[in-house]
């Protein structure tokens, strides 16, 4: 290898190693769907599922229509994609709600927790703990859910817990059942 072939082939850098023992974030997961609002510059807004836009004709459990319905207070979440869980009667676990009954529930805890721009129309996923690394606060959680059911509200089969390292802004998720399996797969079948 010379000086010149040097760029023949892309040098690639070896990915940052995050610290563990760091703030993380421990939500609930909420076992509804993907909802994402998205806010643009120029005054665009648009709905999302997990993995495609939506519109009211062809929706995700009637997120995109409520999205629209309630345009005017989602645009107080400013510019950006501003993602959460669709979550209520008739989507996977239901929790309870009356019918018809679905919220809204943002996963970025840490911008929305303290705001008083929150839109009326939307809540955010419930905070189970903050503060360093530890896996103790981990089980603590789980525990937590497993003997007193949802934070979101009163219903005792919730799905299980979201653990965010704000330094990486990465995210792992545990759930109460099946947690060691792919998802889909029930009891090893």
């Amino acid at each position: 290898m010379t000086e010149e072939n040097l760029n023949e082939i892309p040098f690639k850098e070896f990915p940052k190693i995050y610290r563990l023992n760091r703030e993380i974030i421990i939500t609930e997961k909420i076992d509804g769907t993907n909802g994402l609002i998205y806010n643009g510059e120029n005054g665009e807004f648009l709905v999302g599922s997990r993995s495609r836009w939506i519109i009211p004709e062809k929706d995700n459990h009637g997120f995109a229509k409520w999205a629209y319905e309630n345009k005017e207070e989602l645009l107080k979440l400013g510019n950006g994609y501003h993602y959460g869980e669709w979550w209520g009667n008739g989507i996977n676990r239901g929790y309870g709600l009356p019918k018809n009954e679905k919220r809204f529930s943002l996963f970025n805890v840490a911008r929305w927790k303290d705001s008083s721009d929150m839109p009326n129309c939307a809540l955010i996923v419930p905070i189970l703990y903050q503060g360093l690394y530890d896996p103790r606060a981990i089980n603590d959680c789980l525990n937590a859910l497993k003997n007193h059911g949802s934070f979101a509200v009163p219903f005792m089969n919730p799905e299980g817990i979201v653990i965010h390292f704000s330094q990486a802004n990465f995210s792992f998720k545990i759930t109460l059942e099946g947690d060691e399996q792919p998802k889909g797969v029930k009891n090893g079948q």
